[in-house]
C-alpha cells in the first residue's frame, strides 16, 4: 500500500460551486477547521453558466411581490411534487442572501431608483430575478471566490474524490487523488458537505460542462445515502443546435425576459399555441389578463416563451415534430426583431459576445436556432430541510445534488438562490455537527487498501474497453431511452442496455501512467455516470405518469394518486432499491398561500 497525503478538517466541502463556496465561508464563520475540494480550478464551477438571474422577492420592480407568491410559484413549477418545507425556507430567505451578496460586493444592475433590478423569467408571476446583465452566475462566484479566500479555508484544487470513506455508520472523509500527479489523497473529516452539481454529461446534448458526471449522486448513493425524484430532469428548451461550434450551449432564458420571441419555420410566433388554460389563470392577476393570454395578445404583460421550462420545451419538439422545426431541428429564438443591437449588447453582453465569437453568428441582427438540451436535474440526495443533512449521519448535500426544492420542474433563476440559502444552512449545520463530535474516526487501512485497488484497476493490461467508447455509448442510450419523452418499452430497453455498459465498465482499460490521465480520470467518472443513468431510468420507468420535466408518451397525464408521492432510491446489499412514499402534507398555514387573492398595484 502506497503512503497516502493526508487532510484533516472538521467539515470537508466537496464541490466549489456557488453551494460549495457558500458552504464554505459559513461553517470556517463557525469558528471549525474547512477544507474545500475542487474538482477543476477555483473559480471554474459550472454556477458560472447560470446567466439569467437569481430569484428573490425583493419587491424593486413591482412591490405586489412577496416570499408567499414566490412560494405559490414555486410550487406549482414543481408540479406540486416539492419538498415545502425547503420552499418554505427557501422563499423566506432568498432576499437575505441577495442583500448579503450585495454587501460582499456583488455588483447588481440598477433601477432608476438606484435598487438592485429585476427581470422576468419563466413560471413567475412578478419580475423577481436579479441580475447582473446575463452574467450573473459569475458575478455570484466572483463574489464569494473573493470573499471566501480570506476565511482561512484550505483550499485543494484540481482533486478527484473517488469515494466516500464512512466507519461506524458515519461518515468520515473522503479518499480522492491530485489530476496532475495522479497521487492518492485521503480527507479525514467530521462531516462532509456535498456540492458537486449535476450529471448533465450523461446525456449527449447537454448545457453542462465536463465536470457535470453526477459525482455527489453516485458518492451518496455508494454511502447509502437515499435519493430522491431521480426521475426529474429538466430540459432547458432553448439550448443552441446550431452551429455546429455552440452546439448544446445555453441561450439564457434571460433573452426572452428581454423581450426575444420564438418563431417557427413559418415564421409564426407558436408559443401561443401551447399555453395551458389552468396556467393562464393561476399565473395572471385579473380575469382579462388571462383572456388576453389565450387570445394570443401580443402586448399581454407576460409573453407565453415565458411559461415553464417543460412546456416551452415540449412545444419546439411538437413543432420539429410536425415540420415546422428549423433547418436543424429546433425554433428560432428572435431578439433582434424586438429590440435594438445597442440594448441587447448592453442587456446581454455574453450572449452577443460568446455567439460571435464562437458561431459567428451576430444576435443582434440573426435569429438563433434553439432547441432542448439536458440542463438541471431536479432530483438528488434526500436531504432534511433545516439542517440538509442525508439519510447518512454526518453527510450534507447542497445546491444541485441535493433533491426536494425544485419538485418535479425548477423554475428559471431558483437555482443560484437555492445555492445562497441551502449552502449557508449546510455549512452552518455541518459546523454544528463538527463541534458536537469528540474526534475524527480514523478510516480503516482494508478500506483505503480496497479503494486503491479499486481506482488503479484500469491499469490493468488484461482489461480491453475504452473509456471514450463508452461514454460515447452511455451518451446516445440516455438521449434515445430516457430523454425529454419516455416510453415504457423504450425505457426498459435502456436499462437492459446499461446493464451491458457496466459490464463493459468492468473491463476499461487506460494506458499510459497516473500523471495527468484525462483517459483515467473519464474511467473513474464512468463508474459514477453510469450509477446515476441507471437511477434516472428505473425512477422515469416506475412513475407511470407526466409530470414537470417527466414526458410519458404512453402516460400523457398527471395522475392524482402520484402527485402525493415522492421517489426515492437507495442501495441495499448491492441492489438498487426503488420505492414510491407519499409525503408528509402541506400545513393549513401554507395550503392558504396557493389561494391567496392578489394585492392591488
Amino acid at each position: 500500500m502506497e503512503s497516502y497525503e493526508i487532510k484533516e478538517h472538521d467539515v470537508l466541502v466537496i464541490g466549489a460551486g456557488g453551494a460549495g463556496l457558500r458552504a464554505a465561508i459559513e461553517a470556517s464563520a463557525q469558528g471549525v477547521s474547512v477544507g474545500l475540494v475542487c474538482k477543476s480550478l477555483l473559480g471554474k464551477a459550472h454556477t458560472v453558466m447560470a446567466e439569467g438571474g437569481m430569484a428573490a422577492s425583493l419587491g424593486n420592480t413591482d412591490p405586489r411581490d412577496n416570499w408567499e407568491v414566490h412560494f405559490r410559484d414555486t410550487i406549482r413549477g414543481g408540479k406540486n411534487l416539492n419538498n415545502w418545507r425547503m420552499v418554505e425556507i427557501f422563499c423566506r430567505e432568498a432576499a437575505e442572501r441577495v442583500a448579503e451578496l450585495e454587501e460582499w460586493g456583488a455588483l447588481f444592475d440598477r433601477t432608476k431608483e438606484g435598487l438592485i433590478a429585476q427581470r422576468n423569467f419563466g413560471g413567475h408571476r412578478y419580475p423577481r430575478l436579479a441580475h447582473v446583465g446575463d452574467r450573473t452566475g459569475l458575478e455570484l462566484i466572483r463574489t464569494l471566490q473573493n470573499h471566501g479566500i480570506h476565511q482561512g479555508i484550505d483550499i485543494y484544487m484540481e482533486c478527484c474524490i473517488v469515494e466516500l470513506l464512512k466507519e461506524e455508520g458515519r461518515v468520515c472523509g473522503a479518499f480522492g487523488f491530485w489530476r496532475e500527479s495522479g497521487q492518492f489523497v485521503v480527507f479525514r473529516a467530521k462531516s462532509v458537505v456535498l456540492a458537486t452539481g449535476g450529471l448533465g454529461k450523461i446525456f449527449r446534448v447537454t448545457s453542462n460542462s465536463w465536470e457535470g458526471t453526477g459525482d455527489g449522486h453516485a458518492l451518496a448513493y455508494r454511502a447509502g445515502a437515499e435519493l430522491t425524484d431521480m426521475e426529474f430532469v429538466q430540459f432547458h428548451p432553448t439550448g443552441m443546435v446550431w452551429p455546429p461550434s455552440v452546439q448544446g450551449i445555453l441561450v439564457t432564458e434571460g433573452v426572452r425576459g428581454e423581450g426575444g420571441v420564438l418563431k417557427n419555420s413559418e415564421g409564426r410566433r407558436f408559443m401561443f399555441d401551447y399555453i395551458p388554460d389552468t396556467f393562464a389563470a393561476e399565473t395572471s392577476d385579473t380575469e382579462e389578463e388571462a383572456s388576453r393570454w389565450l387570445s394570443g395578445d401580443p402586448e399581454a404583460r407576460r409573453p407565453p416563451e415565458l411559461l415553464t421550462r417543460d412546456v416551452v420545451a415540449r412545444a419546439i419538439r411538437s413543432e420539429r415534430l410536425a415540420g415546422r422545426g428549423s433547418p436543424h431541428g429546433g425554433a428560432f429564438l428572435d431578439i433582434a426583431g424586438q429590440r435594438n443591437a445597442e440594448l441587447i449588447k448592453r442587456k446581454l453582453p455574453s450572449m452577443y459576445h460568446q455567439f460571435k465569437k464562437l458561431g459567428n453568428l451576430d444576435i443582434t441582427t440573426t435569429p438563433m436556432e434553439v432547441g432542448p438540451t439536458c440542463h438541471y436535474m431536479m432530483g438528488g440526495v434526500r436531504v432534511e430541510p433545516e439542517t440538509t443533512m442525508s439519510t447518512v449521519e454526518g453527510l450534507f448535500a447542497a445546491g444541485e445534488v441535493a433533491g426536494g426544492l425544485h419538485g418535479a420542474n425548477r423554475l428559471g433563476g431558483n437555482s443560484l438562490t437555492d445555492l445562497l440559502v441551502f449552502g449557508t444552512r449546510a455549512g452552518f449545520h455541518a459546523a454544528k455537527y463538527s463541534r458536537e463530535q469528540s474526534d475524527t474516526i480514523e478510516p480503516s487501512k482494508q478500506l483505503l487498501k480496497k479503494l486503491e485497488k479499486l481506482a488503479l484497476e484500469p491499469f490493468d493490461p488484461e482489461r480491453t474497453e475504452n473509456p471514450y467508447g463508452l461514454m460515447a455509448d452511455l451518451q446516445e442510450t440516455m438521449e434515445l431511452h430516457t430523454g425529454i419523452i419516455r416510453e415504457s418499452d423504450e425505457m426498459e430497453k435502456g436499462i437492459e442496455l446499461l446493464q451491458a455498459l457496466k459490464i463493459r465498465g468492468e473491463r476499461l482499460h487506460v494506458e499510459g501512467n497516473r500523471q495527468y490521465n484525462p483517459a483515467w480520470h473519464y474511467a473513474l467518472d464512468l463508474r459514477n455516470m453510469l450509477c446515476v443513468a441507471e437511477t434516472i431510468t428505473l425512477a422515469a420507468l416506475k412513475r407511470e405518469e407526466s409530470r414537470g420535466g417527466h414526458t410519458r408518451e404512453d402516460f400523457p397525464e398527471s395522475s392524482d394518486s402520484l402527485q402525493k408521492v415522492n421517489t426515492f432510491i437507495r442501495e441495499v446489499n448491492g441492489r438498487m432499491i426503488h420505492e414510491h412514499r407519499e409525503r408528509e402534507p402541506m400545513p393549513e398555514y401554507l395550503k392558504k398561500l396557493m389561494n391567496l387573492p392578489l394585492k392591488e398595484g
